[in-house]
């Protein structure tokens, strides 16, 4: 194995990049998902707030993005990404396909989680009076936070992984060192310090939302 300096600042960079990608994804992925999450639950037969049409477009708009695979969405959004963002290429540029795939994700994933809420707690606060966004923002959000913040993670790791694909299309990161490195130009050493950089950081964000998630779960005090 031989590591020089110039390919340890470049791992380096990549580590930077890639963690770029994935909280600024994240971020703003979450923006869009967990109201679109809030809405399924809310607007479902049976939920606080029953709208049968609007949870049916948008359950079947969440389905349809999240059965496109993201290399193809990747390459779908190209157009698109261009005019936003100026280029196709380097971390910024695959922010937007990670938005895109990851948003209808999180919108699964919260309403898994708000549908775990036991319904005699939602029913205990409409009889107080609680208004539907009271109910949303201090029962249903604050109840289900330990499941909430365990989908977080969740959603961080499926995103690191989205983030490696990018390196097919000069996105940037782990992933492009990984494939023009390790694949293109047969370098195997520094392809596999690009994946157990990988593994380590899917670890530590899994580590952190397990123990979030255990501090702010009632049960376990």
């Amino acid at each position: 194995m031989n590591i020089d300096a110039a390919t340890v600042q470049m791992i380096l960079a990549g580590i930077g990049e890639t963690l770029y990608m994935v909280v600024l994804s994240t971020l703003i992925a979450y923006l869009i998902g967990l109201p679109m999450g809030i809405l399924l639950v809310v607007t479902k037969k049976g939920g606080i707030h029953p709208i049968p049409w609007v949870q049916a477009v948008l359950g079947v708009i969440v389905n349809i993005f999240r059965s496109i695979p993201f290399i193809i969405l990747l390459i779908m959004v190209l157009p698109f990404t261009r005019v936003l963002i100026g280029t196709t290429l380097g971390a910024r540029a695959v922010v937007p396909p990670l938005v895109i795939a990851a948003a209808p994700y999180i919108a699964r994933v919260v309403e898994s989680s708000l549908s775990e809420l036991d319904a005699g707690v939602v029913e205990a606060a409409k009889s107080m009076g609680a208004s539907t966004w009271q109910i949303i923002w201090k029962v249903m959000l604050p109840e289900t936070k330990p499941s909430l913040l365990l989908g977080g993670a969740l959603v961080m790791t499926t995103i690191l992984g989205y983030s490696t694909m990018s390196g097919f299309v000069g996105g940037g990161g782990l992933g492009d060192i990984a494939i023009r490195y390790g694949y293109y130009r047969y370098q195997v050493d520094v392809m596999l310090i690009t994946v157990v950089i990988l593994v380590i950081i899917t670890q530590i964000i899994q580590e952190i939302g397990n123990r979030w998630s255990k501090g702010t779960d009632k049960r376990i005090r």
